[in-house]
């Protein structure tokens, strides 16, 4: 295999390889950043995004590009949009609701909540089978790990569903009835 060969056949197809891993992990990141309302991350991102892409389709539309090069391509683009969806899920931005349904006493589960700095809210409601507890807890969604820890921990048959929140608002109020902090962005547990 001579020099030209090696590198039309091996050294390109990998490069451009990475290239698309690089751009469509941007781009679902960037797909994802716009859902969450994060108007300000996501042209930072497109702009690498569109960077690397247009280097990568570069390479390939140019005549004689070896059939190496467009499975680089396509692979690139397959194993970006799993990583940028990995990358995504490190990061854990933004803000999600867990809706706990219990037909058991959840004291002890929103105690340890509220101890832990977690704000709750509990409804009382009426299920299938009778009486049930609704808990309500918007979270930064690094934290749901630990949540969904104490719920089965506390309550190992309850019933939750999470969702993402594109933004939350207002006011957290203390036991006093005084608004100690605006919103989720100065939110931080006890201790931390």
């Amino acid at each position: 295999m001579t020099d030209p060969d090696l590198f039309n056949y091996l050294i390109l197809p990998v490069l451009i390889f990475f290239a698309r891993i690089a751009d469509v992990s941007f781009g679902t990141m960037r797909i994802i950043f716009i859902s969450r309302g994060l108007k300000y991350l996501a042209p930072f991102v497109g702009f690498f995004e569109i960077s690397i892409w247009l280097i990568a389709i570069s390479q390939v539309l140019k005549d004689g590009t070896p059939v190496p090069a467009f499975i680089g391509y396509a692979l690139g683009f397959a194993c970006g949009n799993y990583i940028g969806i990995l990358i995504e899920e490190r990061m854990a931005l933004g803000v999600s609701v867990i809706r706990t349904i219990t037909q058991h006493d959840a004291t002890k589960l929103v105690n340890y909540l509220k101890n832990e700095g977690f704000r709750t809210t509990t409804v009382g409601a009426k299920g299938q089978y009778g009486s049930v507890n609704i808990i309500l807890i918007v979270v930064k969604r690094k934290d749901i790990p630990q949540v969904l820890r104490s719920i089965n921990k506390y309550n190992p048959k309850a019933f939750y569903t999470i969702e993402d929140v594109r933004s939350a608002g207002g006011t957290f109020f203390s036991p006093d009835g005084m608004i100690p902090k605006r919103g989720l962005g100065k939110f931080t547990r006890k201790g931390k």
